[in-house]
């Protein structure tokens, strides 16, 4: 896999900005609770804009180096100090006035280029603006930027020409899910209030999974696609991805609706509520009856991690009033296999795209593929659906076929158990590393039956990655989703990522160091929190090298009177026949916590002392707890 990393133009890269921004506090705060400090004078627009584009300068290119964003609105600030005039002047548009939100780079924007992940259209400034994003300006909201996504929506890991590798806040090494991985990314990492991505099959409700966030597919037509750069005309659907439902609610009521330019909103007339906030109530799971789809939670014993959380997450909303019984659509395998139509559909919807806007660079995925316009992993499946040789088929009229088919079956299931969702794992497989395949999607259910499916946190890894359960409805139902998943979100906070927390001073925070010593050792210590780098100096004192086998670092309860007072070696320190070792290991989740609770030592074993010699705790100073 070739990985790309673009630098943001110098121009665009904020600075941190300096006094009084570091008073207050962006990280996890909701909408309401930024609308609310404006409308406080405790904070402006502009100052907000700024913060944001503090944290992405601290985060996105240096520390972690998220790498999420592709590039800033260099009118933001303008535009943030003019809904700060408006609001001077008494006018508040609504919920969304002078909130900053960043939005995938398939979104068409006047201030911002249009790449769509490809090195082709990298450069591609498009003369129109999608609809999502112009409802977005006239409810008052602030473009940020616009952030990385798979290549041309087509895959799940976030990879692309244009933008390189998106990392997962979460994991350092893992994905974020795609294709709108870097809105995911972005939004878990508080570089915005909010975010906005496209969804053909799991492209906003997979890195919603991936990075404990809430993501909506709607029913299709309920928002429109012009001016999104098509990978399926009659799959591709636009929508928010959020921390909160809350949040998530409010940029729903702002964007969706009819377009007169977008035929198939039309089905949405009639069918959109005064708000979607209304649906968010207590107390939504009690009484509701809840089906089970366990034909989604796989059939392998790689995909029990993920079940089990699912499982878990169940039991959760039956001890909160739920009614869960399992659900089994007949055929639903059958029904779900070549009913997708991406294949059929992307080379003719791009050419399309492209002929009617002649001032993009390229005019097909034919020139992308010959001129070599495309990060090497592409190759395979651009290749695949380029090969595809005309719009219509006996396989596209089959598949679409199908999708009604699919459709009506799985909404016969839901009226003859008389559910109001049916619930299964958003992935059947946590993030995979970087540079592997993702398994385990259950994207196919809701893009090709057009039902609407909402992601919503099920629970935590062991090692600390976040899991996706999926509520899927009838036509229309976003409101009752909204209402289950609501009362699902109230049962604990959501947990931030380790690798992006706030500022101090406008910037990144800088290392904690320290130095401990026992009879037998000396060390020195930074921690990185945000990259979770450990770096060290070991001195053994007191020990011949000869005598020396190893000092290591281990994990161990910090009370030795406890049975799991110790426990297995993590990192080899100082090597046998020397007496000093130094150097940077990473420590993954949940070693990060056991390191802030007192829970890592270090213990050198001798000859003279082969099951080892006092050991030297190494918690750094003051550090802040990591919470599961």
């Amino acid at each position: 896999m070739a990985l790309v990393a673009l630098a943001l133009p110098i121009a665009l890269v904020a600075q941190a900005p300096p006094g009084r921004l570091a008073s207050f506090e962006v990280v996890e705060k909701t909408i309401p609770q930024l609308q609310e400090a404006m409308a406080a004078g405790e904070v402006t627009s502009r100052q907000l804009v700024e913060i944001y584009r503090a944290r992405i300068a601290a985060y996105d290119r240096e520390g972690p180096r998220l790498n999420a964003m592709v590039s800033l609105n260099p009118k933001a600030l303008e535009q943030a100090e003019e809904r700060d005039r408006e609001r001077a002047a008494g006018t508040v548009r609504g919920p969304l006035h002078g909130i900053p939100i960043v939005v995938k780079d398939n979104y068409e924007t006047l201030d911002m280029p249009t790449g769509a992940g490809s090195l082709a259209l990298g450069s591609f400034q498009s003369a129109t603006e999608a609809f999502q994003v112009t409802r977005l300006r006239n409810a008052g909201a602030v473009i940020v930027g616009k952030t990385n996504m798979h290549e041309l929506a087509s895959g799940i890991t976030t990879i692309s020409s244009n933008g390189g590798q998106t990392r997962n806040p979460y994991d350092l090494g893992r994905n974020p899910g795609g294709s709108s991985g870097g809105t995911g990314a972005a939004v878990a990492a508080s570089f915005a209030a909010a975010g906005m991505g496209s969804d053909t099959c799991g492209s906003i409700r997979i890195p919603s999974s991936h990075n404990n966030l809430v993501g909506l597919r709607g029913t299709r037509g309920l928002a429109s696609g012009r001016g999104i750069v098509p990978l399926s005309h009659t799959q591709d659907i636009g929508g928010p991805l959020a921390r909160t439902l809350t949040d998530l609610a409010i940029v729903l009521d702002a964007t969706v609706g009819h377009d007169s330019l977008d035929d198939v909103t039309v089905r949405s007339e009639g069918h959109i509520p005064s708000s979607y906030r209304d649906a968010l109530q207590p107390g939504g799971l009690k009484g509701t009856r809840i089906g089970v789809l366990r034909s989604m939670f796989g059939s392998v014993p790689e995909d029990n991690e993920v079940g089990d959380i699912v499982r878990k997450a169940l039991d959760g909303m039956k001890a909160r009033g739920a009614d869960t019984v399992d659900v089994t659509v007949p055929g639903l395998d059958d029904l779900l296999r070549d009913s997708g139509v991406i294949n059929h559909e992307f080379k003719f919807d791009l050419l399309d795209y492209l002929a009617a806007r002649p001032e993009a660079p390229v005019r097909s995925l034919d020139e992308i593929l010959k001129r070599g316009l495309y990060d090497d992993s592409m190759e395979r499946s651009l290749t695949t659906r380029s090969r595809v040789e005309k719009r219509d088929s006996d396989d596209y009229r089959r598949a679409l076929v199908k999708r009604d088919a699919l459709r009506n079956a799985v909404t016969s299931a839901m009226e003859e158990h008389r559910v109001t969702a049916l619930v299964y794992p958003t992935m059947r497989r946590k993030p995979a590393p970087l540079g592997e395949a993702q398994p385990g999607t259950n994207c196919s259910l809701s893009a090709n039956s057009g039902l609407p499916a909402l992601s919503v946190n099920a629970g935590t890894t062991d090692d600390g990655l976040p899991i996706g359960v999926e509520f899927l409805g009838r036509e229309w139902s976003e409101p009752d989703l909204l209402k289950v998943a609501y009362d699902w979100e109230q049962r604990a906070p959501r947990v931030p990522p380790f690798s992006t927390p706030p500022l101090v001073h406008g910037k990144r925070p800088g290392p904690l160091t320290w130095e401990t010593a026992n009879d037998t050792l000396r060390a020195r210590f930074a921690w990185e929190a945000s990259t979770a780098e450990l770096t060290y100096d070991v001195t053994v004192t007191a020990i011949r090298p000869d005598d020396l086998r190893l000092v290591a670092l281990q994990r161990g309860a910090s009370d030795q009177q406890k049975a799991d007072a110790f426990r297995g070696i993590l990192f080899r320190m100082v090597e046998p026949g020397s007496l000093r070792g130094a150097g940077t290991v990473t420590l993954r989740y949940p070693f990060r916590e056991e390191l802030n609770r007192g829970e890592l030592y270090l213990r050198a074993y001798t000859r003279e002392q082969p099951l080892g010699t006092p050991r030297l705790a190494i918690a750094p100073p003051h550090s802040p707890k990591e919470v599961k």
